[in-house]
């Protein structure tokens, strides 16, 4: 399936190759800016973005990519949509991308992908600088977040057969719940197009194995979070009905000297519901971390 709209995001990307698959990835702006890599979320893709960082590429290069079982990325069979794995995406991007110094910027399931990267920061070390973490609307506590019926359903035995059923209509009712000012038929069906592309419906209870992940490596994720010495910035959309602000508040207390930013109206997807609001917010933060510590 296709559209102009993907079409254009398309034309202003190019994949690279990994092990596991072709990646695909956008770079936008440039300047002498610190670089932004983002970390998008599920079951969506990096198009998310696509509104938001407009403003933030006059500035300085922001580094979008799909990860691999979604978007316009490759979608293989054969592979187990580990977040550990995705996170080895994630460096294979930066790398292929000459990033040395990077804001990392996550939503959602890139949420646990960057705590991953924090992690392997504390034991082994990045191929660049993290010079800042902005986490926005993900369920790192899993135990806290209220995962949608279609989540819960995906977890289970029924998952395969769900998916397979899956359809365009199924989609925009399932999203619809999670915006406060649901988005036009057209943006969700631009999603729809970019998750079913590529048989990406039949991978979903695969990936939806990321949730497990998130209870068991609590420990290591969590705890380098409770250690980690780069700025962060916890942004909220307050009115997310999936990962509820209960979350955003024990990340603000959890991560040394976090800031936390509330959306009040906005909810799981801040940076499609309001995109100039979304980026004023990082877009500040980052120059004032470029900027260093005041005097």
């Amino acid at each position: 399936m296709s559209s102009p709209t993907i079409d254009a995001w398309r034309a202003r990307g190019r994949f690279i190759a990994t092990p596991d698959g072709e990646v695909f990835v956008v770079r936008l702006g440039g300047g002498d800016g610190i670089p932004v890599l983002v970390l998008h979320g599920f079951p969506t893709s990096s198009w998310d973005f696509a509104a938001c960082v407009a403003s933030l590429a006059s500035e300085r290069p922001v580094v979008l990519f799909d990860f691999l079982g979604f978007g316009l990325s490759d979608k293989p069979v054969r592979y187990a949509y580990s977040l550990l794995e995705q996170a080895d995406v994630a460096l294979a991007v930066a790398r292929a991308e000459g990033i040395t110094r990077a804001h990392v910027w996550a939503h959602d399931m890139g949420t646990s992908v960057a705590t991953e990267l924090v992690a392997r920061r504390e034991r082994i070390g990045l191929p660049f600088e993290l010079v800042s973490l902005t986490l926005m609307n993900g369920s790192v506590h899993i135990e806290l977040a209220h995962l949608t019926p279609g989540q819960k359903v995906l977890r289970t035995k029924a998952g395969p057969l769900f998916a397979r059923l899956m359809n365009a209509t199924a989609f925009r009712v399932q999203m619809r719940r999670l915006f406060p000012r649901p988005p036009s038929d057209a943006e969700l069906d631009a999603m729809w197009a970019l998750l079913a592309r590529a048989d990406g419906a039949l991978r979903l209870p695969a990936i939806s194995g990321y949730l497990t992940e998130r209870t068991r490596f609590e420990g290591r994720w969590i705890g380098a979070l409770t250690r980690l010495d780069a700025p962060t910035l916890v942004a909220w959309g307050r009115r997310d009905p999936v990962a509820v602000d209960a979350i955003a508040r024990r990340l603000a207390e959890e991560i040394p000297g976090a800031h936390l930013r509330w959306w009040d109206e906005l909810g799981h997807y801040p940076q499609v519901e309001d995109p100039a609001r979304v980026a004023d917010t990082v877009g500040a933060f980052w120059r004032e971390v470029d900027a260093g510590p005041r005097r």
